[in-house]
């Protein structure tokens, strides 16, 4: 509803600037005073008019002041102007608490395809608790983005990008090969004997690459024809049509279900699983150079250090046509995209990609084979065969989110550069890396997992994780672990409770806690990870949100009552100012927060920064606890103040488990 009110306000006074000053404004700053007594919203609008109408901020305040009073947005009750010349505006509080009880909300949507690309791990091995963050912030953006019962939202398409014929890929079918002597069959063997002994495929993986890595160099005489062996192993994967691509293919396919069954049990879903194997067997590559070539971006060196290279035309500097052009011989830094040896870089294949997302590849897209059920929708992956039938189709984005780390700026950038030199400058426009920094363990997580940890470690304040090196946190037993210490005081706590109930419980404190603590940071922000602070009921944790929705059902649930009989129950309730009162302002400061969801949600979406909603969860969430602290709610007497503060409950909690919702946190019955 504040949201509602903030639009409303908004357009009336961008209509009074385009009438009185003919002035248009692109954007309008709207704060909140730092204290409720002065009024809901601040608008420091006059010093943004100061220079241009070469008046005082003040003067202009009190004229737009005289024109907003004439006809005040529904829902205001008053302006008036403070300090040196702010805006200050002060809501029916009634009228409003009102409309929020009656769930009456701004939108957040509109049309056209969104396209989020997340998690993308190479198909060599167990996902691992950096990956956790890739997949935890896109879906959670997806779900920000996509249209549900709250929101109109948009049309969206998530993604997984495969890379089932890379060098990580190579790596593990050399170790299949090599160090355990394995051919196609003994493969297959292989994984039937792991599933018969319940044992994982993308677990024997973690191993394996681990020492296929060191095994690399653990030989000085052998090293560059091991290297060479690597080398050939890749080749004939990208190849295909041979045993050694087969081994790849069904090792990579194996580990890519585990993955999906990983991320399932945080709730992550996915629509297309998009390999790079289809996107080199059906020449992607081959149609994104030739236009390329058309559009002038590509072009082949014949001189310098990348002569008989393609490389792609850098961004026009001082209106030249080409930074090529500024100068005169050979543009050595110009990026190579095709190197002499007629190979294909990474830039290129992602160029080639991204230009099928916006579907600005001629004649090209993947066939579709159905490969996972989701409850509510098919999980589709790409072939280079017959498409099953009643498939969707995703190459046609209208605005695209890849989320890659920060470590991947550069080509990122890269690709950018390409659609706008190749004229797509409105689809370079809505190209956004959702980029991001690493996570680590603290020491003291390090030594809890059982790592060997130097004291020279652990004075750190993170130890950086190595695959390679073998040190590094499998996802599932991260999670499984923080459902072993949740359970534990479940079981404490609620020792009555069914198995069943209290197992439940202690996934959903477990889910919860990992997702916040992925989510509470900043992207650009290394991220520690810790048990114990993730696991904790006190301070900015998922746990303590779900705790405040926990404590506002047992609130209902001792009187009697329903979070949506209070909410009934209020609409007809007579307050006579009562939340216009010093007391009751701590009430409507509840209220007032509550209403923001919208608010938030846009500017998450806006600044591809969902820990906005994670800060906005907590402080509801210790708004909520303050509230209850102060106001005994069920040994209230007075029957309207009793029936206020169980609607104040009943919001709080509301928004609560929605803001949850979207960060992908269930809130459990009991805590």
């Amino acid at each position: 509803m504040y949201r509602t009110v903030q639009q409303a306000l908004l357009a009336c006074i961008q209509s009074i600037l385009a009438q009185k000053y003919d002035i248009t404004l692109a954007n309008l700053v709207v704060e909140q005073p730092p204290s409720i007594a002065l009024g809901e919203l601040a608008l420091p609008v006059a010093f943004e008019l100061a220079k241009r109408l070469r008046k005082a901020p003040r003067a202009i305040a009190t004229e737009l002041v005289t024109e907003l009073s004439s006809d005040l947005p529904e829902g205001i009750v008053s302006v008036e102007v403070a300090g040196a010349g702010y805006l200050n505006i002060r809501l029916d509080r009634a009228a409003i608490a009102r409309s929020i009880a009656g769930d009456k909300h701004a939108d957040v949507g509109g049309p056209g395809f969104r396209l989020v690309e997340h998690t993308s791990i190479n198909p060599n091995k167990a996902a691992h608790i950096g990956h956790l963050r890739n997949a935890i912030l896109g879906d959670t953006f997806q779900r920000l983005l996509r249209s549900d019962d709250y929101k109109s939202g948009y049309e969206v398409g998530v993604q997984n990008y495969i890379d089932n014929t890379g060098v990580q890929v190579a790596d593990v079918v050399v170790g299949l090969v090599r160090l355990e002597g394995l051919d196609l069959a003994g493969t297959r063997k292989l994984l039937a004997d792991l599933q018969a002994r319940g044992q994982r495929i993308d677990f024997y993986c973690w191993d394996l690459y681990a020492r296929v890595s060191q095994w690399y160099t653990a030989d000085e005489a052998e090293v560059a024809e091991r290297k060479q062996l690597r080398l050939e192993t890749l080749h004939a994967i990208e190849h295909g049509g041979n045993e050694t691509a087969e081994i790849a293919d069904i090792i990579a396919t194996a580990v890519l279900r585990r993955h999906l069954e990983t991320m399932a049990r945080l709730s992550i879903e996915y629509d297309f699983l998009p390999r790079e194997s289809e996107i080199l067997h059906l020449h992607f590559w081959d149609a994104a150079r030739q236009l390329m070539i058309e559009k002038g971006v590509l072009y082949l060196e014949t001189e310098g250090k990348n002569k008989g290279c393609w490389v792609m035309r850098r961004a026009p500097v001082n209106g030249a046509s080409s930074a090529q052009e500024t100068s005169e011989g050979p543009d050595e830094d110009a990026k190579v995209i095709v190197r002499s040896n007629g190979t294909v870089t990474y830039v290129g294949k992602d160029i080639a990609y991204h230009l099928w997302k916006f579907g600005l590849l001629p004649g090209k897209d993947f066939g579709y084979r159905r490969f996972r059920e989701y409850p509510t929708h098919t999980c589709w992956i790409s072939t280079d065969g017959e498409s099953d039938p009643g498939h969707p189709v995703f190459g046609r984005a209208d605005a695209i989110y890849n989320v890659i780390d920060s470590r991947q700026n550069d080509p990122q950038t890269q690709v950018v550069q390409a659609l706008r030199g190749m004229g797509f400058t409105e689809e370079a426009d809505r190209y956004t890396h959702f980029s991001y920094e690493m996570v680590a363990l603290t020491p003291r997580c390090a030594l809890d997992l059982g790592y060997a940890v130097s004291e020279e470690d652990q004075k750190r304040a993170y130890i950086e994780v190595s695959g390679r090196k073998g040190f590094g946190v499998k996802a599932d037993d991260l999670l499984d672990r923080l459902i072993a210490a949740a359970r534990t005081e479940v079981d404490a706590r609620h020792p009555d409770l069914p198995e069943d109930q209290r197992e439940t419980i202690a996934r959903q404190i477990a889910v919860g806690a990992l997702r916040y603590f992925m989510l509470r940071y900043t992207r650009n922000t290394v991220i520690a990870f810790d048990f114990k602070d993730a696991l904790s009921f006190e301070g900015e944790t998922g746990p303590y949100v779900q705790y405040a929705i926990v404590r506002a059902a047992n609130i209902f649930r001792k009187a009697n009552t329903t979070a949506e009989a209070s909410l009934a129950a209020f609409a007809g309730l007579e307050l006579n100012g009562l939340l216009d009162s010093e007391e009751g302002s701590a009430v409507w400061e509840t209220w007032l927060l509550a209403s923001k969801l919208t608010l938030m949600i846009e500017q998450c979406i806006a600044t591809s920064e969902p820990a906005y909603l994670a800060r906005y969860a907590f402080q509801l969430a210790q708004q909520f606890n303050n509230f209850y602290h102060r106001h005994h709610i069920l040994n209230e007497t007075d029957p309207t103040k009793r029936s206020l503060y169980l609607a104040t409950a009943a919001v709080a909690q509301r928004e609560m488990v929605r803001a949850l919702g979207y960060l992908g946190i269930e809130a459990p019955e009991r805590m």
